[in-house]
C-alpha cells in the first residue's frame, strides 16, 4: 500500500476561512470532542431535537412551518436558533443549501408534511447536485395512531432518498442524537450534500431521556507522496500543461494554496462557471470561464492543451473538454474524492484528499519549465483581453442595454469582496464568461442543478452569511417572479440589498436555443407587473434604468442607503447569435 503522508495534513487546517467562509472539510487535532450537553430528562423530543441542532452550532433554521411542526416550532422559541420565516418553502431551501455552500456547514430548513415538503424537493435536488451541506427537516401525521386517514400523507423519505445522501423518518425520539450526529457527519463529509429527518407529529411530543452526542471532527487526509510524484512528473514532461479549477476548488478553501501554485509554476489556468474566483481573475495567466459548450476561445486553449491538471472536477458541471480514448490528453484529477468516470471523463492519473494539502505539495516538486510551450496561451490571453475583458468593457450605448453592457456596469460599481448571486438565464452565461471575479465564492451561480428561482433567496443567504460585503442578486424576469415573494421576507429582516431584474419579457434563454436550432419564435413571451411599484408594495425601494449609463450610479446609491433596492433593468438578447455564434466562428482557433 502507498505510505499516506500525516506532517502535512496540518496545512489544510491553515487554510481555515475567516468566520462564515468559504468551505472547509472539517478538521481538528486528531478526533477530539466538542460541545456536549448535560444529561437531561423529561423532555420532549421536539426539545431534544433542537438541543441537537443547538449542540452541532445551528444558528438559522428557515422555513414555513405547519401544523405537524408546533411541537417543534414551540422548541425553537426559547432557543438561541433563530427561525427565518419564508413565504415559500422554496425560498427556505435555497436560503439554507445557500448557508452551506458559503460557510460548510449544514444550513438547515423546515416544512410540514405533503406539499410543503414536496416544495423542498427542488432547493434539496439544488444541493444534492451542487454540494451543498443541508439538513432538511418535515412534519407528518402522527405515525401510532391517526384520525385522518391518508390525509395529506406521502412517503416524503422515499420521495427524498433519490436526491440526498441520507433520508430517515423519526420512529422513536430517542434516536434523536444518533441521527442528528449522522446527519451532520453524512451532510459534511466529500461530497457534501442534503440529508433529511422527518419528524412525526406524535413523536415529537413523545417525552425521551437522551443528550446530544459529542460533536467530534477528524482531519482530512493527505495524497501519498508517490502519486503527488507521479503528477509532478506528468507536469514537467507535458508541452502544453494547464489548469483548470472546478466546483470543488470552491467548496474548500484552496484559493490561497492554488493562487500559490499558479505563481510558483507560472502555469495558465482557467475554471469551470462554479470555479469562479478560485483565483483572482485578473491574473495574468487566466485563460477565462467555460460559459459557453464550445468553440469559446478557452476552447482553443483546451484543444492546444497535452496535459490538463483538473483540480475539484464535479461531473455535475458541463465538461469543459472531452476525452479521447487514443491521441487525446492526459487528465490529472486532484479533489476530495476519487473520480466519477464515464463516457467524457476518464482521468489517468488521480491525486485525491485536502486539495489545499496537496496543491502545496505539488508547488514544492513542480518548477518552471523553459520546455513547456506557452506562445498560443499567450495569444489567447491577448485576445481575451481584446475582446472578453476589454479595459473599457462594451462601449455600446445602445438601450436597451446588451447584456455585455451590464456586466460591464456591475462590475464597475461592485467592490472586489461584494458578493453576486446569479439565478438561471441567457444573462448567466454573459456574467459567467465576461465578469471578472476577484476572490473565491464573490459569484454565487448553478451549473448544477441550474434552477430558476434561486437567485434571490441565495443572495438573501449570503448577506446574513457575510453582512460586511455588498450582496447583488440578478435575476431575469422569469426566475425573478418564481420566488419573488421573498422580498417581504428580506424587508422583515431588515436586510440591505440590491437586486436586478433583468427585463426581456420572455424566457430569453430558451427563446435563444429555441432560434438557434431554426424554430419559429413561439410559447416563450409573457406580461411583467411594474417592478417598480411591485418593489414598492413590499416596502422595498424600486427603480428603473431608462438610458445607458445609469446602472452603476443606481447599484452604488443602493448599497450607500441600506435597505432593499429593486432595480429594473431592460435588456436586449439581439447580441447573443452575433457575439457567442457568429464572431466566434470567425476568430477562435485560428489566433
Amino acid at each position: 500500500m502507498p505510505r499516506v503522508s500525516l506532517a502535512p495534513i496540518r496545512q489544510c487546517r491553515s487554510q481555515q476561512p475567516e468566520p462564515h467562509g468559504t468551505y472547509l472539510a472539517i478538521a481538528a487535532e486528531g478526533c477530539r470532542q466538542e460541545r456536549q450537553q448535560p444529561k437531561v430528562t423529561d423532555m420532549k423530543a421536539s426539545d431534544l431535537l433542537v438541543r441537537a441542532l443547538e449542540n452541532e452550532g445551528v444558528e438559522y433554521i428557515f422555513g414555513l412551518p405547519g401544523e405537524e411542526n408546533l411541537d417543534l416550532l414551540e422548541s425553537l422559541r426559547e432557543s438561541k436558533i433563530r427561525l427565518v420565516l419564508t413565504r415559500h418553502e422554496q425560498g427556505a431551501g435555497f436560503m439554507a443549501a445557500t448557508y452551506g455552500r458559503l460557510t460548510g456547514k449544514p444550513g438547515v430548513c423546515m416544512a410540514t408534511l405533503g406539499p410543503g415538503a414536496t416544495n423542498l424537493l427542488t432547493p434539496t435536488a439544488f444541493a444534492f447536485l451542487g454540494g451543498m451541506p443541508l439538513l432538511v427537516i418535515t412534519g407528518q401525521k402522527p405515525i401510532k395512531s391517526s384520525k385522518q386517514g391518508r390525509f395529506q400523507i406521502l412517503d416524503i423519505v422515499r420521495m427524498m432518498e433519490p436526491v440526498t445522501k441520507l433520508s430517515r423518518q423519526i420512529v422513536d425520539g430517542n434516536n434523536i442524537p444518533h441521527l442528528v450526529r449522522e446527519g451532520f457527519r453524512t451532510a459534511t463529509s466529500e461530497k457534501p450534500g442534503p440529508v433529511h429527518l422527518e419528524l412525526p407529529e406524535d413523536v415529537a411530543a413523545e417525552n425521551v431521556d437522551r443528550s446530544p452526542f459529542a460533536v467530534t471532527t477528524v482531519d482530512p487526509p493527505a495524497s501519498s507522496q508517490r502519486d503527488l510524484r507521479n503528477a509532478a512528473d506528468l507536469l514537467m514532461a507535458a508541452k502544453r500543461p494547464l489548469v483548470l479549477f472546478a466546483s470543488g476548488a470552491n467548496r474548500q478553501s484552496t484559493s490561497q494554496a492554488a493562487t500559490h501554485f499558479i505563481e510558483k509554476t507560472g502555469l495558465y489556468f482557467c475554471n469551470t462557471q462554479m470555479g469562479k474566483g478560485v483565483v483572482d481573475e485578473r491574473h495574468e495567466r487566466f485563460l477565462g470561464t467555460a460559459a459557453l459548450s464550445s468553440g469559446d476561445y478557452l476552447h482553443c486553449a483546451i484543444e492546444r492543451s497535452d496535459l490538463i491538471l483538473n483540480v475539484g472536477h464535479d461531473v455535475v458541471e458541463k465538461p469543459p473538454f472531452r476525452m479521447e480514448e487514443e491521441g487525446g490528453r492526459t487528465v490529472i484529477h486532484l479533489s476530495f474524492f476519487a473520480a466519477q468516470m464515464d463516457d467524457l471523463y476518464f482521468p489517468q492519473h488521480e491525486v485525491l484528499g485536502c486539495m489545499a494539502t496537496n496543491l502545496k505539495q505539488l508547488a514544492q516538486m513542480v518548477t518552471k519549465s523553459d520546455e513547456w510551450d506557452v506562445d498560443y496561451f499567450a495569444r489567447v490571453k491577448m485576445r481575451l483581453a481584446e475582446d472578453v475583458y476589454g479595459a473599457d468593457g462594451d462601449p455600446t450605448a445602445s438601450f436597451p442595454n446588451a447584456p455585455s453592457r451590464i456586466v460591464h456596469d456591475v462590475r464597475a460599481a461592485m467592490p472586489s469582496d461584494g458578493i453576486l448571486s446569479l439565478d438561471n438565464g441567457m444573462y448567466k452565461i454573459w456574467f459567467a464568461r465576461n465578469y471578472l471575479a476577484h476572490g473565491p465564492n464573490t459569484i454565487l451561480l448553478d451549473n448544477a442543478l441550474a434552477t430558476m428561482g434561486a437567485g434571490l433567496p441565495a443572495a438573501m443567504a449570503a448577506k446574513l452569511v457575510r453582512p460586511d460585503r455588498d450582496v447583488l442578486a440578478i435575476v431575469g424576469d422569469g426566475g425573478f417572479m418564481m420566488n419573488s415573494q421573498e422580498l417581504e421576507t428580506a424587508v422583515r429582516l431588515k436586510q440591505d440589498l440590491v437586486v436586478l431584474v433583468l427585463r426581456d419579457n420572455a424566457y430569453g434563454m430558451i427563446r435563444w436555443k429555441q432560434a438557434s436550432d431554426s424554430f419559429p419564435d413561439y410559447g416563450l413571451e409573457f406580461g411583467n407587473p411594474d417592478f417598480v411599484a411591485y418593489a414598492n408594495s413590499y416596502g422595498a425601494n424600486g427603480a428603473r434604468v431608462t438610458e445607458t449609463g445609469q446602472l452603476p450610479s443606481l447599484i452604488q446609491r443602493g448599497f450607500e442607503r441600506g435597505g432593499v433596492h429593486v432595480i429594473e433593468v431592460p435588456v436586449d438578447y439581439s447580441e447573443n447569435e452575433r457575439v457567442l455564434l457568429d464572431e466566434l466562428a470567425k476568430r477562435t482557433c485560428t489566433i
